[in-house]
């Protein structure tokens, strides 16, 4: 990744920090797009320390087309786009109100629709890599965990990951998904604390019978942003210790 540019949004902790440390240590200029620009900041600056790249964060707001084209424009360049940032409201359907329901799929769906629209612009005709974050939630109703709007944005990422890759593939624009399984992440270790039954349901879905680890997830989200994977696209990677196996 020596000398090439790229942008994860949602950085600022767990999956997405763990990608923008993983591309940051082969070589890569990171920009860390986060709508809580202190704590993108911070880790930024961990990042950079670490890594030796340059690392830099910006505020953005995923759900806000003008915020995502003035980052593009100030970018000037980018090779490789992440799009990381996400949210998941976990309630029976019949109590989830309209505003989860939009404010997930505002985030979710339309915002790697904003991102990957504005910085393809950039990637145009020079090529580029875009990684969209699904979920295994995309591919089984998952349990005990109730979020209908996750899973249905999640599957969405899968066709606009399919639908851009054919179209953009003329452009030299490759654009993949990855579709991680449960993710030893911040919010998973919340419930752990509150209910390790939960955890240990999840764990007894899945063959390996583990979390996965953050920086696991990143190594297949380097691997589909790097020349290596320079003949995959419209594919989703599944990252899920087995769990969709079963």
């Amino acid at each position: 990744m020596d000398g090439k540019v790229a942008v994860v949004t949602g950085g600022a902790q767990g999956i997405g920090a763990a990608i923008a440390t993983t591309l940051a240590e082969r070589g890569a200029t990171v920009v860390i797009a986060d709508i809580r620009h202190d704590a993108a900041a911070a880790k930024a600056e961990e990042i950079e320390q670490r890594s030796g790249s340059r690392v830099r964060a910006a505020r953005l707001d995923v759900t806000d087309p003008e915020a995502v084209r003035a980052l593009a424009g100030s970018c000037g360049r980018v090779d490789v786009v992440v799009n990381n940032a996400g949210i998941a409201t976990s309630a029976p359907t019949f109590e989830l109100t309209d505003e989860a329901w939009r404010r997930t799929l505002d985030i979710n769906l339309s915002g790697p629709f904003h991102v990957s629209r504005e910085f393809g612009r950039l990637m145009r005709g020079r090529g580029g890599a875009i990684v969209n974050i699904s979920s295994i939630a995309a591919f089984k109703a998952t349990r005990p965990e109730v979020h209908v709007g996750y899973d249905v944005t999640k599957a969405g990422i899968i066709g606009l990951t399919r639908t851009l890759a054919a179209e953009w593939a003329r452009e030299g624009i490759r654009v993949n998904a990855v579709a991680p399984g449960y993710t030893n992440t911040g919010i998973l270790r919340e419930v752990g604390a509150e209910s390790p039954e939960t955890v240990e349901a999840w764990k007894a879905q899945v063959p390996q019978h583990r979390l996965i680890e953050p920086a696991e997830i990143a190594e297949a989200v380097a691997f589909l942003a790097s020349p290596a994977a320079s003949a995959v696209t419209g594919h989703v990677l599944l990252a899920d210790a087995g769990y969709t196996a079963w």
